[in-house]
């Protein structure tokens, strides 16, 4: 057996287990810029850590994986990039979709979906209705994601209610914002992960993430590994979680 199997096996015997975990998976440019190769091939290089991590976090029992994956900042990159990167994720989605199927996985999405190219989104959609009966980890691909986007989007599904009638300004409060978010069933992160070192959360999932634990690596993503991921998880077990309350 191997150490990640030693370590995935402990963790499953722990009750201290974060739910949700939630990646900002960064590095993957300055990754390739060290070898002297394009962007894209960070992005291609970047594809196994997404495997090992799903794998990893199925095993070991965790509920919720989102993955931060096309920032809606993304679409300013240089076209050639953009476009590389949409084919890249429609035969990403086509290959992998076997093996989370095998592995129980379900697919869901957040973001302005509508902003992805026709082929790309189709892809999308096949693959999360391929897994749709799935009752395992649920992976979430945030896409063409902003945090500010996301809540400037809650606020205007909320606007539209109380023009229509169907609600009041006065009844407006948390529990009902965050229903107008792209996916209200998705609990809180329990963890965030970013790679690469860089201390800031980048405009991720910026109403979810008030009280979740935030582990930072220096690890650039395409060197990340399953062995990375619990040690991000056996800190997350040291932390006490107070949610803003004061210690005693």
């Amino acid at each position: 057996m191997s150490d990640l199997d030693l370590q995935i096996d402990s963790l499953k015997a722990s009750d201290n287990l974060p739910r949700h975990i939630a990646v900002i998976m960064d590095g993957n440019g300055r990754w390739a810029k060290k070898r002297r190769l394009p962007r894209l091939a960070g992005h291609r290089a970047g594809t196994e850590p997404v495997r090992t991590c799903v794998r990893t976090a199925a095993k070991i029992g965790i509920e919720y994986l989102t993955l931060y994956t096309f920032s809606l900042e993304n679409w300013s990159r240089p076209k050639t990039e953009v476009a590389g990167l949409m084919v890249f994720l429609e035969e990403v989605l086509r290959r992998e979709t076997l093996e989370l199927d095998e592995n129980n996985v379900r697919l869901n999405a957040i973001g302005r979906l509508d902003l992805l190219p026709a082929a790309t989104r189709s892809a999308l959609d096949r693959s999360i209705e391929k897994l749709s009966k799935n009752r395992g980890l649920i992976l979430t691909l945030a896409l063409s994601y902003g945090g500010r986007a996301e809540i400037v989007d809650a606020a205007r599904r909320l606007c539209a209610d109380v023009l229509a009638g169907k609600l009041r300004a006065d009844e407006v409060d948390e529990a009902r914002f965050q229903s107008r978010l792209y996916d209200p069933s998705l609990p809180d992160p329990d963890l965030l992960v970013r790679t690469s070192g860089e201390m800031r959360v980048s405009n991720f999932l910026l109403w979810q993430i008030a009280y979740s634990e935030i582990w930072v690596t220096d690890v650039l993503w395409p060197d990340f590994t399953g062995m990375h991921l619990i040690e991000g998880i056996r800190a997350y077990q040291g932390r006490d979680r107070r949610y803003g309350l004061h210690s005693t």
